[in-house]
C-alpha cells in the first residue's frame, strides 16, 4: 500500500487548528458521556409511541424467539417494509432483556448515542487534528434538540444502529495513513451498516471525496479502492428496493412530483435544516413544508447552493475539510432527498449524521475567528492563546448549554402517543395523518368519543387522500361500534331501537 501520512499535505489553516490540543480524551470522553446521561435520562421513563413502535417492537413476533427458524426469519424477511437483519437482532436482544417493557428500549438508544458521541470526537478529532473541535462538534451532536427523535423514538433504533457503524467504519478509512487492513475493516463495518439501514449506501462515496480532496489521490487510484464497497451497496440497494413497493402513512402530496420540481424544493428545505440546527423552534414529529408557489425561494435557495459550491471549489485545496465537510453533508441527506420516492420530506432524523458537519464547520470557524480577534487586539502571545481559548470555550459553552435546555424543554414531547400527537396537532393541524395519529393516542387511552370527533371533524376540514379517507371512515366504524357495545352494557340500552338511539344521544 502506497498509503503514507506524508501524503496529507499541511496548509496554514491545518496548522493553526491543529495548534494547542493537549487535553486529556478520557475527560473529554467522560464529560460527553456525562453530558448525555444529564440531557437524556428522562426518558427511561417514556412509554412507546403509535408511530412504528407497534411494528418494530409491540406486534413484532420476529423479536419474541432465539429459535433457529425465527433467526432464519430475520435473516432472510422483510421488517416493516426494510431489510434491516441486525436492527431486528438487536430489538430481539432487547425483548429478551427486557420483555416489552420501554425503559430497556430507551436505554440501549441512549448508549447507543453515547456511543456515536464518542466516535464523533474521535473521528473529527482525528481529521482536524484538534481535540477542542472534536469535542465542540461531538457536543452539539449529543445534545441538539434535533437529536431527540432519533434518541427519544425506539423505532429510530436503525438510525442509531446503523451510526454506530458508519462512524467506526469511518475511523477506518478517512486516515491519511490508512493501509489495507484499515480498509478490510472499514468495508467490514460497512457491511454491517448495510445489514442496519439501507442509508450506509453513501459510504463509499464519502470515502472516495476524503481520498481526493484531502489525501490528493487521483480518481483513477481512489476509485478502485472502492469496489467492493460499492458492489455491497447496490446489493443491499436492489434488496431493499424490492421491499418498499407501497406507500402507506406520511406525506403523500408530493409524490407525483417531476425530479427537477423535487430538487428545487430540496434547494429550500436544506436551508431549513441549516436554520433549524442554528435556531430550532416549532420542533414535531412531521412537518408540512409547502411545495407550491416557490419560484422565488427556490431561486434563492439554489443560488445560494451555487454560491457555496463556488467557495468550495476555490478554495478545496487550501481548506479540505470544508470541501469535504459540504460533500458530505449532501451526500448523508442524498437518501431523504425523495429522489427516491419516501413519504416524508423533512424529519429531524435526518439531521442525526448531517449535523456533525454543519457543527464541525462552526466549531472550526469559531476557532479561527478567535485566534484572528486575539492576534488583531492582543500583543501577547501568551494571552492570544489565553483569549482564544477564552472566545473559543464561551461561546461553545453557551451554544451547548442554550440546546441542552431547549432538549430538556421539548425531551417531554415524545412521553407517550399522545403528547406527541398533540404537540404535532399544534404544529401541523392540516395534516391528515396527524389527526389520525392523535385520534389513535386518544383512543388508546380511552378517549374513544373525542377520537371519534376528531376523525369527523378531519374527514370534514382536512381533504384527507383516498387512502387516508379509508382509514379514517375504518376507525370510524369500529370505534362507534366500541362505544355502543360499551354503552350497552353500561346502561342496559333496551332492544327497542328508538328507544336505543335516544339514549345513546343523551349519554
Amino acid at each position: 500500500m502506497d498509503s503514507t501520512a506524508s501524503d496529507h499535505r499541511v496548509t496554514p489553516v491545518d496548522r493553526s487548528l491543529r495548534a494547542g490540543t493537549n487535553s486529556s480524551p478520557r475527560m473529554a470522553i467522560c464529560g460527553l458521556l456525562g453530558l448525555i446521561a444529564a440531557v437524556y435520562w428522562p426518558v427511561l421513563s417514556f412509554d412507546f409511541v403509535n408511530w412504528d413502535d407497534p411494528w418494530y417492537v409491540l406486534n413484532n413476533p420476529l423479536i419474541t424467539s432465539w429459535h433457529p427458524t425465527n433467526l432464519w426469519r430475520i435473516v432472510t424477511e422483510f421488517n416493516v417494509k426494510n431489510y434491516a437483519p441486525l436492527t431486528t437482532l438487536s430489538l430481539l436482544i432487547d425483548h429478551t432483556l427486557f420483555g416489552k417493557s420501554p425503559e430497556g428500549y430507551h436505554l440501549m438508544n441512549v448508549v447507543l448515542h453515547g456511543i456515536n458521541a464518542v466516535l464523533v470526537l474521535l473521528l473529527v478529532t482525528r481529521l482536524t487534528d484538534n481535540r477542542s473541535i472534536g469535542l465542540a462538534t461531538a457536543a452539539l451532536f449529543a445534545v441538539h434538540p434535533m437529536q431527540i427523535e432519533t434518541v427519544a423514538w425506539v423505532s429510530s433504533r436503525k438510525t442509531l444502529l446503523c451510526s454506530v457503524f458508519m462512524l467506526a467504519s469511518c475511523r477506518c478509512w478517512l486516515r491519511p495513513d490508512r493501509i489495507g487492513r484499515d480498509e478490510f475493516r472499514g468495508t467490514a463495518w460497512l457491511a454491517l451498516a448495510l445489514l442496519t439501514k439501507a442509508a450506509a449506501i453513501v459510504l463509499p462515496p464519502i470515502v472516495l471525496a476524503y481520498d481526493v480532496i484531502v489525501r490528493r489521490r487521483t480518481i483513477a487510484d481512489a476509485l478502485p479502492r472502492q469496489l467492493m464497497p460499492g458492489l455491497l451497496c447496490i446489493l443491499l440497494l436492489r434488496i431493499t428496493m424490492s421491499a418498499q413497493n407501497s406507500v402507506m402513512g406520511g406525506v403523500r402530496g408530493h409524490l407525483g412530483m417531476s425530479k427537477l420540481q423535487i430538487l428545487g424544493i430540496d434547494s429550500v428545505i436544506v436551508w431549513k435544516y441549516v436554520g433549524m440546527l442554528a435556531w430550532p423552534s416549532g420542533l414535531s414529529i412531521l412537518y408540512d413544508p409547502p411545495t407550491e408557489g416557490l419560484l422565488l425561494p427556490i431561486v434563492l435557495s439554489s443560488l445560494a447552493w451555487m454560491g457555496v459550491g463556488i467557495i468550495c471549489w476555490k478554495t478545496w485545496r487550501r481548506l479540505p475539510l470544508l470541501s469535504l465537510s459540504v460533500i458530505t453533508w449532501f451526500l448523508l441527506l442524498f437518501p431523504v432527498l425523495n429522489f427516491f420516492p419516501i413519504t416524508t420530506l423533512m424529519n429531524d432524523r435526518y439531521m442525526y449524521l448531517p449535523c456533525v458537519c454543519a457543527f464541525g464547520l462552526a466549531s472550526g470557524g469559531l476557532l479561527l475567528s478567535a485566534r484572528m480577534i486575539a492576534v488583531r487586539f492582543v500583543t501577547s502571545p501568551t494571552s492570544r492563546v489565553r483569549t482564544s481559548k477564552l472566545i473559543t470555550g464561551g461561546v461553545i459553552a453557551t451554544g451547548v448549554f442554550g440546546y441542552a435546555s431547549a432538549t430538556a424543554n421539548y425531551l417531554p414531547v415524545w412521553r407517550d402517543g399522545l403528547s406527541l400527537w398533540e404537540n404535532a396537532v399544534e404544529r401541523v393541524p392540516q395534516l391528515p395523518v396527524v389527526q389520525i395519529q392523535w385520534a389513535d393516542a386518544l383512543h388508546d387511552s380511552g378517549q374513544v368519543e373525542r377520537a371519534i370527533i376528531v376523525l369527523e371533524e378531519t374527514l370534514q376540514s382536512r381533504e384527507p387522500d383516498e387512502p387516508d379517507r379509508l382509514r379514517i371512515e375504518d376507525r370510524i366504524t369500529r370505534w362507534h361500534r366500541e362505544v355502543g357495545l360499551r354503552t350497552q352494557g353500561e346502561v342496559n340500552l333496551p332492544s327497542d331501537r328508538e328507544n336505543r338511539e335516544i339514549l345513546i344521544k343523551g349519554i
